[in-house]
């Protein structure tokens, strides 16, 4: 199985009446080396100046984004050519991350290479530790900027982390 790490940022809090504005994958490997990073043009006039602000960029910035549609189909073509095996999604919000991607992949290609699953990294490490209240956050390297491709790879850097330290059994 082929683990990529997602993290996405929006404008608001659900697809299509909100838009995603970036997401960074990383494959998960020992060298994380491969990443994709899609700067994507709203699809919708609302949006939520606050939400919005988490990500860095103003309205202005991100009319001029490419077409979702473009980033989204190079999105799948990465996966293809990036994953010798089944791709897997985890991110640290899977919930939220997923949500969108997924909507983004059935709306803009009809299909989502991913399928119907994902995985939760905190939940992950919650069950390695076997306490709801844990969090792996301190296992990340790379500073958690709010730019997706770092953020994918501090939480990559955690399930790699995971694997060697705690015996995760898991095969990249």
């Amino acid at each position: 199985m082929a683990y990529i790490m997602v993290d996405i940022e929006s404008d608001g809090p659900i697809p299509g009446d909100y838009s995603m504005i970036s997401f960074g994958a990383v494959l998960v490997n020992e060298q994380l080396d491969k990443t994709f990073y899609g700067k994507l043009k709203p699809i919708s006039d609302k949006f939520i100046p606050e939400a919005l602000a988490v990500s860095g960029y103003t309205r202005e910035e991100t009319l001029a984004f490419e077409e979702p549609a473009q980033v989204i189909t190079d999105f799948a073509q990465w996966i293809k050519d990036t994953c010798k095996d089944r791709p897997i999604f985890i991110s640290d919000n899977n919930g939220f991350d997923w949500m969108f991607i997924c909507w983004y992949f059935h709306h803009f290609t009809g299909a989502n290479p991913f399928g119907f699953s994902s995985q939760n990294l905190g939940s992950l490490y919650k069950g390695i530790e076997r306490d709801t209240f844990k969090t792996f956050k301190h296992l990340r390297q790379t500073a958690h900027t709010h730019n997706p491709v770092d953020d994918a790879r501090g939480n990559a850097e955690a399930l790699l982390t995971m694997k060697k330290e705690f015996g995760l059994k898991i095969k990249f």
